[in-house]
């Protein structure tokens, strides 16, 4: 019977960084991207089974988030702000195994994701707008107009 066994080419670093944690607090992110917690015991708690790439761009008028989610449909995305955080999050589903067919190595990422980030304090959440296509997620964050400074004339007595 042949097990299928996911090939991890950083496995030494993870368990180095894994042992390692202790002297982190709070979660850090190992080599293959995945969100990981030191628990009492000094095992890690995986937080996330992946973690997609983003981009993060601005010009005059909006902060642009780029996600490159391979293989996902829009309905497995979330996009949400919460106080003050931007939120994305999904799931990709792994293939099915097929009977007929041997896998040698699989590298590819499956299972569940979450990526936040921080609004910045000069974007409109209220105007926030998500689109998903060829396996990119954009999420466009509007600037609010800043208020011009407004100078204000002290007497000296």
């Amino acid at each position: 019977m042949n097990k299928l066994i996911t090939w991890n080419p950083f496995g030494e670093l993870d368990e180095l960084q894994n042992r390692l944690g202790g002297f982190f607090l709070g979660g850090f992110p190992n080599r293959m991207g995945v969100l990981t917690r030191r628990v009492g015991n000094g095992d890690s708690l995986k937080l996330a089974d992946w973690s997609p790439l983003v981009d993060i761009t601005e010009d005059d008028h909006e902060y642009l988030f780029k996600a490159d989610l391979p293989e996902m449909k829009k309905d497995d995305v979330k996009v949400t702000i919460e106080n003050g955080i931007l939120y994305i999050s999904g799931e990709r589903t792994a293939e099915k195994e097929e009977k007929k067919r041997k896998f040698h190595r699989l590298e590819r990422f499956f299972g569940t994701f979450e990526r936040t980030f921080t609004v910045p304090e000069d974007a409109d959440p209220t105007k926030i707008r998500a689109e998903f296509r060829d396996g990119v997620l954009q999420v466009h964050l509007p600037k609010r107009p800043m208020p011009k400074p407004k100078t204000i004339e002290v007497k000296v007595q």
